[in-house]
């Protein structure tokens, strides 16, 4: 699937989802702006990319404050020429049961998904709708369907992504911008694997396909998106869960 000299932002890509996500990207053309809280782990994906043979530049970036968003897409086009790709891929928990959780427990989460995915909307879109091109996708979870116990905060946000993405998609249409929400399931992840065995393996008797997904499963989803054969796919949610919840 090929989206050569494509210019990609994908907000978290230290690690985890967003780091194979802009690997994935780069090996199939695309030079990318790794933006992360940590520059440090946003520059080695960098380099990484450079690897493969195309460009990459990190950006210590706090997708909560306004500068910083705007300060990242104006470093892409400034360095690229251009901005084709948002992948908003930025995350936090603070889980707590809501008897329990703190304002400022669900203020953080809050902040950095729901505002941090409209904030770099905002800011790709606008250069996306003069040059009338354009492709965003949106991480959302599974958990916005289904709730998670501890994750009023998380699973609320991640619902409103889904809703500010059709918001967003219909707006756009007219411009020839693509807005789509994946939804992960159960991913092998820092976090996952930090579970208790019993209840991590409860999670995965749970899965149909019986395995936890890949963050390169994430990553093709996202690839297809992003690529020329979705060009007529906008306001979707597509679930990558390996039939969980299904």
């Amino acid at each position: 699937m090929d989206i050569s000299n494509k210019v990609a932002i994908v907000t978290g890509s230290g690690k985890g989802i967003g780091k194979e996500t802009a690997l994935v990207l780069a090996k199939h053309g695309a030079d990318v702006v790794v933006a992360d809280m940590d520059l440090e782990a946003a520059q080695s994906v960098a380099h990484e990319i450079e690897a493969l043979g195309r460009k990459a530049i990190a950006c210590q970036v706090n997708v909560a404050k306004k500068e910083d968003v705007d300060k990242m897409v104006e470093e892409a086009i400034n360095t690229f020429g251009d901005l084709d790709i948002l992948v908003n891929n930025a995350g936090i928990t603070r889980d707590a049961m809501m008897h329990k959780m703190t304002e400022e427990q669900f203020d953080q989460v809050v902040q950095v998904h729901m505002k941090g995915t409209f904030l770099c909307m905002q800011a790709a879109s606008l250069h996306m709708r003069k040059q009338k091109k354009g492709k965003i996708v949106n991480i959302s979870s599974i958990s916005a369907k289904v709730g998670n116990m501890g994750q009023v905060n998380y699973s609320g946000a991640k619902a409103a992504i889904v809703a500010m993405t059709k918001v967003a998609a219909r707006e756009s249409a007219r411009y020839q911008i693509n807005v789509n929400a994946i939804q992960p399931g159960f991913i092998d992840s820092d976090m996952t694997r930090a579970m208790p065995e019993e209840a991590r393996q409860a999670a995965i008797n749970g899965i149909p396909m019986q395995r936890p997904g890949q963050p390169k499963d994430i990553a093709n989803a996202v690839l297809f998106l992003c690529s020329d054969y979705a060009d007529y796919i906008t306001g979707t949610v597509t679930e990558v869960t390996g039939g969980r919840h299904m």
